[in-house]
């Protein structure tokens, strides 16, 4: 058995037990769920138990309270399978007034939310898990602390030592616990497997509707495509039709994205409104990301050498990597990750907002002094027109790279920060 590797969210699930009966643990298939819950768990019940399952399925239609007993934090992975459950464990919890009595862990939303008559409100918390950062996969030293940033002190150091060819190679094995300290070519395989496992069975199983293998990878194809850009659902449309006879419908490709965020692989992001002194309108449509951009590459059908050559896809995963780790690093202090475009062409790739108010102004770019200077004169026009009478001035500027030979502050205030440098 692999040495447990630590994650982030392990100090996020213990605080929410100290504060609520219940902790729902969902998001991806393989990013981790089972293996972190069960590390803090004392006991447990694994619902997919293939020597078990059928027992465990009947114990509870028949008597849901039985598979609740164990020593505390008592576990139940895939939750999901039962949906009564649900309601036991809410009652349970009622009965017990007691915190930190149960974790659930679940890779979907439940295809039949009918039997589910409490949202668990006041009982139950949930904590959403992605796949690993690169801190968390040892591919960041975590010199620069995210935290730190947002502190009245910006001195910042580190040393960038990722090539292209790194940065590239991390895109596409992902943030899968299974591929991290892997050889490359095993690792690369993990999110290929995973691909295959969403379009041919997941994507279907989440609610029981059949659905095509074939048109879900071309779904899936064309929002890889589509990463880090406000593409429209028409325009991802044009692009799974085959040709203009195609029968795939918007209602269709509806069903297939609401069943991929259902199973945690779609993860938009949503805009962000400051009060600004222009009257340049704020565009508010969501920046379409994946959870994790190894399933872009494996969609499309691409590796860390294809990407080398064709920088401008790179760029757009490379944001799509550099928002994963944003959320959850963002998440561990307080905060979320929005984006910012106006009608005008001014954008910002990622605003870290913490609850208290305070934010952080990132932009992304791969690498290279062009790029750099780019999303630093971005961001500072971004600063600019924010109205700070009614809100505070950012409380960094950040350009976060592939490739930098070093974390540093330029003279205007905005950091330069290689992503292998960033932590929480």
């Amino acid at each position: 058995m692999r040495e447990y590797r630590a994650r982030i969210c392990d100090g996020l699930l213990i605080e929410k037990l100290e504060a609520r009966g219940a902790i729902l643990v969902k998001g991806a298939k393989w990013c981790g769920k089972t293996t972190t819950s069960a590390h803090i768990a004392k006991s447990e019940v694994r619902m997919e138990d293939p020597a078990k399952k059928k027992q465990y399925l009947e114990l509870a239609e028949m008597n849901p309270q039985q598979l609740l007993q164990g020593e505390v934090p008592h576990l139940i992975d895939e939750w999901q399978l039962a949906p009564k459950l649900w309601d036991a464990v809410r009652y349970e919890v009622d009965q017990r007034d007691e915190f930190g009595q149960f974790i659930l862990t679940g890779s979907a939303v439940p295809p039949d939310v009918s039997e589910i008559s409490h949202t668990g409100t006041g009982r139950i918390s949930s904590l959403l898990m992605r796949p690993m950062t690169l801190y968390e996969s040892d591919d960041s030293t975590g010199e620069v602390s995210l935290r730190a940033l947002f502190s009245l002190e910006h001195e910042i150091r580190g040393t960038g030592e990722h090539s292209i060819d790194d940065i590239a190679f991390l895109i596409c094995r992902g943030g899968w616990p299974k591929a991290v300290g892997r050889t490359k070519k095993v690792a690369l395989m993990q999110a290929i497997d995973y691909y295959d496992s969403l379009v041919e069975s997941d994507i279907s199983r989440v609610d029981g509707i059949n659905r095509d293998p074939e048109r879900a990878r071309r779904v899936l194809r064309a929002y890889s495509r589509s990463v880090s850009s406000e593409a429209t659902i028409v325009s991802i449309l044009n692009d799974v039709k085959a040709d203009e006879n195609d029968s795939f419908s918007e209602n269709t490709l509806r069903s297939y994205l609401l069943a991929f965020k259902k199973i945690f692989v779609i993860e938009d992001t949503p805009a962000w409104n400051p009060n600004i002194r222009s009257k340049t309108a704020i565009r508010t449509s969501d920046t379409r990301y994946l959870v994790d951009p190894s399933i872009a590459t494996a969609a499309l059908g691409v590796g860390p050498k294809d990407l080398v050559n064709d920088l401008a896809t790179m760029g757009l995963l490379f944001e799509n990597m550099c928002v994963r780790d944003l959320r959850v690093y963002a998440e561990a202090i307080g905060g979320s990750v929005y984006h910012y475009r106006d009608k005008s062409g001014l954008e910002c790739d990622a605003v870290v907002h913490l609850r208290n108010g305070r934010y952080g102004l990132v932009e992304i770019k791969l690498g290279g002094d062009k790029l750099i200077e780019e999303g630093a004169t971005n961001l500072l026009k971004l600063r600019d027109r924010i109205d700070s009478d009614k809100m505070n001035e950012p409380a960094f500027m950040m350009v976060l790279c592939g490739i930098a030979p070093f974390a540093y502050k330029r003279s205007d205030g905005v950091m330069v920060v290689p992503i292998g440098c960033l932590r929480d």
